[in-house]
């Protein structure tokens, strides 16, 4: 059906936000709009300058036959430490100290508000990082794992502490959790992780790095390198050392004893932000 640019504009708007990081050929929209090539390379044009001054991301135009663009979603850093700033003081509540240094964050697993800002800041940060799969653990990581995973527009896998029928084949490993104090066991999908996927590591809260440490070995065990490891919050404690590099969304400062909490500020993803 042939549309004005006013009606095209809006179209393409829309396809473009539902399938982010997938090249898409200006044929196609030369023939879904029935416009001339040259009146969708102009339209292009106008959304490649607005995106950015809407805030929405980038567009990236790609010459050749084989060409075409490439939505890219961001959030400008500014906004995303502004939004998240405000997000820690919804957060400063002693109730949400739970047992065993943890902290209650499942309303905000819940929210769809707050997790499109996740997933939009989380996969903004990554973009650039090569990523073909996500991996999280069940139950909490599944959320914030799917709302990256739709911004970035790459499949998500879903570790499990135990095993379910339905899941067919599994590779199994062992682990020590927080602590070191005790060993657990996490299992994947034989055929969900592919040999040479490049994995991006994103959990709900890390505490003592017992479970990310466990989902490493297990990317190891599919033959899979990990390009990246993010976490919604992380209790602040200068002393604990991981075997891997991190970034946070928002930093749990608590008392020594861990039963008050003292304040929650915005974590090491905002680290470079001037």
């Amino acid at each position: 059906m042939k549309l004005n640019r006013s009606h095209r504009l809006i179209a393409m708007t829309h396809y473009l936000l539902a399938h982010p990081h997938t090249l898409v050929s200006l044929s196609y929209f030369v023939e879904r709009f029935q416009s001339a090539r040259s009146s969708i390379s102009e339209d292009i044009s106008i959304l490649k300058k607005e995106f950015p001054n809407s805030n929405i991301g980038s567009i990236e135009t790609i010459a050749g036959a084989s060409g075409g663009v490439i939505f890219r979603p961001s959030i400008a850093p500014d906004q995303a430490l502004e939004r998240v700033q405000a997000l820690c003081q919804e957060l400063t509540d002693n109730d949400r100290i739970l047992p065993g240094g943890y902290f209650y964050l499942t309303d905000i697993l819940g929210d769809p508000d707050h997790l499109r800002l996740i997933g939009q800041i989380i996969a903004s940060r990554y973009r650039e990082a090569g990523a073909t799969a996500i991996m999280t653990i069940a139950t909490k990581g599944v959320p914030l794992a799917q709302a990256v995973s739709m911004y970035l527009n790459i499949p998500f896998v879903m570790v499990r502490r135990d095993s379910k029928v339905t899941e067919g084949a599994t590779v199994s490993i062992n682990y020590a959790s927080q602590g070191q104090s005790r060993v657990e066991k996490m299992e994947l999908t034989k055929n969900s992780l592919g040999e040479g996927e490049k994995v991006l590591i994103i959990d709900d809260f890390l505490n003592g790095g017992g479970t990310i440490t466990g989902m490493l070995s297990m990317t190891k065990e599919f033959n899979a390198s990990c390009v990246g490891i993010c976490v919604l919050a992380e209790v602040h404690n200068p002393d604990r050392k991981v075997p891997f590099d991190y970034q946070s969304l928002m930093q749990v400062v608590k008392s020594q004893d861990n039963t008050q909490l003292v304040e929650v500020l915005p974590g090491s993803i905002f680290d470079d932000h001037e």
